[in-house]
């Protein structure tokens, strides 16, 4: 029994992308109260803007959300980010925008799990996936926070994930095994998930070592796209819980207003940006998005040089 569908044609991601008018109802007047509760006593309200579009177009691209929000905080002097909380806090939009779009297929599996073997299994695949960058983002939260979210890091690392990019796109891959979400074995979920551990590299991308780890062990390009924002539910939703909870001290009612508005503005752009993907690597490759992680590396090393960043 197939639930879980990989989006293979045109008409169903346009099918996806008609949203359910309480969807937008809901994402409507959540926006409005974030910037009732935003703008009048905020500066800032328009950073706050930009940042959670910032995140919503790049979350689910290969080319490092985290690392993209980082830069532009720097560059925009924003002065709510919170050692990287902001940054990291407001992805949940971005995780509520793929539970929104892939609404119809996460019903579906609830609904199927108790007595369906290919759901049981896509299922716990997705958990030996998300486990080794949980446990490694949990172990070395510290040292990742104070030594690698910096400008340096995240340069380098878009240059070089730049170039694996291309040369995982021009390497010849084997035949792929699946194709189809629902056909994952667990032993590539574990490959799927060594190589999301890089991510908690600011600037590597969670997006695009899932899908490029994907690409090596034997799934097509559309099956590990899809793959990779399920497994974002889990990754992202682990991730902001975490952050929330070790930053709650510190946080005032100007900090969860921001907070709001950015995971409001990130969902409304993220789910528009998934549309956009999914028809994207239907014909094309991700040669291009390594063009740019290196070319965005190299001005963000250039920002550096000059005392920018």
């Amino acid at each position: 029994m197939r639930l879980m569908h990989t989006p293979d044609t045109q008409a169903a991601t346009v099918s996806r992308l008609r949203i359910h008018p309480l969807l937008v109802i809901g994402a409507t007047v959540l926006l409005a109260v974030a910037l009732l509760l935003t703008v009048p006593y905020q500066s800032n309200w328009w950073k706050v803007i930009i940042l959670g579009i910032v995140e919503g177009l790049t979350e689910f691209l290969p080319i490092s959300s985290t690392g993209h929000l980082l830069i532009a905080s720097d560059l925009l002097a924003y002065e709510g980010s919170l050692d990287g909380t902001f940054e990291i806090f407001i992805q949940l939009g971005a995780v509520l925008a793929v539970v929104g779009f892939y609404a119809r297929d996460l019903l579906a599996q609830v609904r199927a799990v108790p007595h369906d073997r290919a759901a049981r299994r896509f299922w716990l695949a997705i958990v030996i996936a998300f486990i080794p960058a949980a446990l490694f983002g949990l172990l070395f939260y510290s040292t990742i926070k104070t030594v690698l979210f910096s400008p340096l890091v995240i340069g380098i690392s878009l240059i070089v994930g730049g170039i694996v990019l291309i040369l995982v796109e021009r390497m010849p891959l084997r035949p792929a095994t699946a194709l189809d979400v629902t056909q994952i074995t667990l032993r590539q979920a574990l490959g799927i998930g060594l190589a999301q551990v890089l991510a908690l590299i600011p600037g590597v991308s969670r997006s695009g070592s899932s899908i490029m780890g994907s690409l090596l062990v034997g799934l097509d390009r559309k099956t590990a796209t899809a793959f990779s924002f399920y497994l974002a539910i889990p990754t992202l939703g682990m991730a902001t819980i975490v952050e929330l909870l070790l930053s709650l001290e510190r946080l005032t009612s100007d900090d969860l207003s921001s907070l709001l508005l950015g995971a409001v503005v990130s969902f409304i752009v993220a789910w528009l940006s998934i549309g956009w993907l999914l028809r994207y690597v239907a014909s094309n490759s991700f040669v291009n998005f390594g063009i740019y992680r290196i070319f965005a590396g190299i001005v963000i090393l250039v920002l550096i040089a000059a005392g920018q960043l």
